[in-house]
């Protein structure tokens, strides 16, 4: 599968409203969403497999299991356990501090898709010298200071480092990978985004929190495609 990354949910059960995650996944991808990540800090192993196996359950009903990736967060153990109880599961997303990504492909094969958080200090200087031989996309950001993520990209006073659309052209440009954004984006965002050639958006909050997640999703994904 090659992945398309230019509409990205990121979603657990911290992020639903008490909804079930597989709920916000169908509806966004049902809206045209192209990537779905299941993320959670708080759910346990058997939770985050039953969130993978009713998201892939969904992905299926719409007849998208070959062209919307589902993604598990950090947890390679997840991704692996869900594969080996016949759960279609496309690979990982891993940060800096997670499992390095060569284990990863180790363990996944060469067919899945591996996301790198690349680093937010840095970030165009890392991008060009990275090793891209075993990742599919880089995920950057963020765009804004985002309460689903609240320690991301701080400098040493503390302060959260956000990313302007000049920065994210330049990114865009010299990024030997595709580059997926997010971090407290909006609707507002969108189109911004989209002539900073980047290869897409991702969000949280602003599907799997709002009140209607297809609603929502469609008009994000109808001004990227508008962009």
């Amino acid at each position: 599968m090659k992945v398309d990354i230019s509409a990205y949910l990121v979603v657990g059960r911290e992020n639903t409203n008490s909804r079930p995650v597989a709920q916000i996944v169908e509806e966004a991808v049902r809206a045209g969403f192209t990537c779905v990540q299941i993320r959670s800090k708080t759910a346990s192993a058997l939770e985050m497999i039953e969130d993978c196996r009713l998201s892939a359950q969904a992905i299926a009903k719409l007849g998208k299991s070959e062209s919307v990736a589902l993604l598990v967060d950090d947890r390679l153990d997840i991704a692996l356990a869900a594969r080996e109880l016949g759960i279609k599961v496309d690979g990982v997303h891993v940060g800096q501090s997670d499992i390095p990504v060569s284990i990863c492909r180790k363990f996944l094969g060469k067919d899945a898709i591996i996301g790198l958080s690349a680093p937010t200090k840095d970030l165009i200087a890392y991008v060009q010298s990275a090793d891209i031989s075993q990742i599919d996309y880089f995920g950057a950001g963020p765009v804004h200071e985002t309460a689903t993520k609240p320690d991301c990209g701080m400098d040493e006073t503390g302060h959260v480092i956000t990313k302007t659309f000049e920065e994210l052209t330049e990114l865009g440009r010299k990024s030997p990978v595709p580059i997926v954004v997010g971090g407290g984006v909006k609707l507002r965002d969108i189109q911004p985004l989209k002539k900073t050639g980047v290869g897409g958006f991702f969000v949280v909050s602003a599907v799997a929190g709002a009140e209607n997640p297809y609603e929502e999703a469609k008009k994000l994904v109808d001004a990227w495609n508008l962009g």
